[in-house]
């Protein structure tokens, strides 16, 4: 088992990617911290874990404190703790002309503050354990879509926020920071998601090529297969390293003009 006896935080994973990874951590031996908005959806998820093995807290991210409620939840249950993974977030639609300075600074308070205070309060912990940060952002972190301007902006930052602490954090505390970049994934808000925008209920039965050559998007449990390396002890000393997970190469790509599109974001 690549996390035997390992305790995980791991906020949004009462759904989606996060809870991927939390079945995929528990599967290789460790306990995690569940952490979400949904009490129903994540009481259903520690019930799959077990109760020896998961931990629920519910509560939004960006609230006062909540991650140092975090951090003693992990201490208080399980002794320890070797790793966090700073995936809640908020994927909202905006571009410019739909975006307000309270509206903006909701989405960079829970996508880029609230993992940098999870981070400055499990710090102590890591140290101790020379644990890790893992950092779940998105390829618009590049640049983004022009309706999806706040959120990407938001990864942005995080992905400097994780080459910054990438280097510092390993030098001055032995604590390893690393960041994937997820494309198009299939979970079940983003499978909502689209319908919501007028997609036919089947509509990730038939994503076009130029943005699933695979013929499908991506899906969580490949996402959480990737995150178990950088939360192993196999990935070494490797720090401050961003990883784009994706079927195409994102960055400066030319679909083809006659292929029929669909937004990706």
């Amino acid at each position: 088992m690549r996390l035997l006896g390992k305790v995980i935080i791991i906020t949004g994973s009462t759904t989606g990617i996060g809870k991927a990874i939390a079945t995929a951590c528990v599967k290789e031996g460790a306990r995690v911290v569940i952490h979400g908005l949904e009490k129903d959806w994540g009481e259903n998820v520690v019930e799959n874990l077990g109760n020896d093995k998961a931990i629920l807290h519910i509560e939004d991210i960006s609230n006062e404190g909540v991650a140092q409620r975090l951090v003693e939840l992990a201490l208080q249950a399980f002794g320890k703790l070797d790793a966090i993974v700073n995936n809640a977030a908020a994927v909202v639609s905006s571009n410019i002309h739909t975006t307000d300075l309270a509206f903006f600074r909701n989405v960079m308070e829970v996508n880029t503050l609230a993992p940098f205070s999870l981070i400055k309060a499990a710090l102590p912990h890591l140290r101790q354990t020379r644990g890790c940060v893992l950092n779940i952002g998105s390829v618009n972190a590049w640049s983004g879509e022009p309706n999806l301007f706040a959120y990407s902006v938001s990864k942005g930052a995080l992905m400097t926020m994780t080459r910054n602490l990438g280097d510092t954090l390993h030098r001055e505390d032995g604590v390893r920071v690393n960041q994937i970049n997820p494309g198009w994934v299939l979970t079940e808000t983003e499978e909502e998601r689209k319908k919501s925008h007028g997609l036919p209920a089947d509509w990730y039965k038939k994503v076009p090529k130029v943005y699933a050559p695979a013929g499908r998007i991506l899906k969580p449990a490949e996402i959480a297969a990737a995150a178990i390396y950088w939360l192993a002890d196999e990935s070494g000393p490797i720090s401050g390293q961003v990883v784009d997970l994706e079927q195409h190469p994102f960055i400066g790509r030319n679909p083809p003009k006659d292929e029929t599109t669909i937004s990706a974001s």
